[in-house]
């Protein structure tokens, strides 16, 4: 990592994990530092979250996928997205040690806009003021922003996860900004949903549980409204879906699964494609139907109230 410019850079600096409002308000008072001194603005996230290092039983689930909160970053003001490797090594950084060989020695920093709350180095010893005595002395001034939010309540990457967790995509849509989206790619499933009229985009296990990296955060089981994005074709329309999660108890399934419909399309063939399923609103919980008869009328059901959802009746 080493984004040093002839005359410095601005930088903000946090996980980021999934880019939400109060993310946003963070680095467009970044971006403004960064304009009023005609510096670029660097936005330096962490991979992988900190917990998975200093206390993996406490690691969350993510947000967004390393390559779309980088996108997002870049869209929300960024001009370049700085990925720190955290390891043992750089959790044992002291806060002058992270000033010193991080933001000076690599990447030239000429001012720091961080959240009020910051907390860096070993054991999170280092605060905003740490920051701004070391700033002092390195040569780069420091701006805390105050945490955003809405009604009393801050922004935060936790109250948003609990939100999609409990099912509630639509309150967690105003968290973020915009829609939540898992990203994995299609792989075959039981090719049910194809023999009841109904062929769906199936996620890989690894995108909904990876081994290594973090897995996504999922809604809890039920049917949703929302949209299919085709990661390899940035510019192709996003397609309507009705989306399943869940294990399909009709039929005694037992691994979790996100699967996506797309309405009114037979016809595709996605299979070993990167997606972005967008998840709207749900629109019911996982039910246990009789039969494959049963089963296809609430599909059908299903489909026509996506569509109300999405704006399509």
């Amino acid at each position: 990592m080493d984004t040093r410019h002839a005359d410095g850079v601005v930088i903000t600096i946090g996980v980021f994990d999934g880019v939400h409002r109060g993310h946003q308000a963070l680095i467009a008072a970044a971006r403004e530092q960064a304009d009023l001194r005609g510096l670029p603005l660097v936005a330096m996230t962490f991979d992988p979250h900190p917990l998975a290092v200093i206390g993996p039983k406490r690691a969350p689930t993510s947000l967004a996928t390393l390559e779309h909160r980088a996108e997002l970053l870049r869209r929300a003001g960024a001009d370049v997205v700085e990925v720190l490797a955290f390891d043992e090594d750089t959790a044992a950084m002291s806060p002058q040690d992270f000033v010193a060989d991080v933001l000076v020695r690599r990447l030239g920093a000429r001012a720091v806009v961080v959240g009020a709350d910051f907390r860096f180095g070993h054991r999170a010893a280092g605060t905003l003021v740490t920051l701004e005595d070391e700033g002092a002395r390195a040569g780069f001034s420091v701006v805390g922003v105050p945490l955003a939010g809405d009604h009393g309540q801050r922004w935060s990457s936790t109250a948003t996860r609990a939100l999609i967790e409990a099912g509630e995509v639509a309150a967690a849509a105003v968290a973020l900004g915009r829609p939540y989206r898992i990203d994995g790619e299609v792989v075959h499933g039981d090719h049910r949903g194809r023999e009841l009229g109904f062929p769906t985009a199936n996620l890989a296990a690894s995108a909904i549980a990876p081994v290594q990296t973090a897995p996504p955060t999922v809604p809890s089981d039920g049917v949703y409204a929302g949209w299919v994005r085709l990661l390899d074709s940035p510019d192709a329309p996003a397609m309507p879906s009705a989306i399943s999660v869940g294990t399909n108890p009709t039929f005694d399934g037992l691994e979790r699964r996100v699967e996506a419909h797309v309405l009114g399309r037979d016809d595709l063939d996605l299979y070993g494609q990167p997606i972005g399923v967008e998840i709207v609103d749900r629109l019911r919980g996982q039910l246990r139907f009789d039969g494959a008869d049963a089963l296809v009328a609430q599909m059908c059901e299903d489909v026509v109230n996506a569509r109300a959802v999405l704006g399509l009746a």
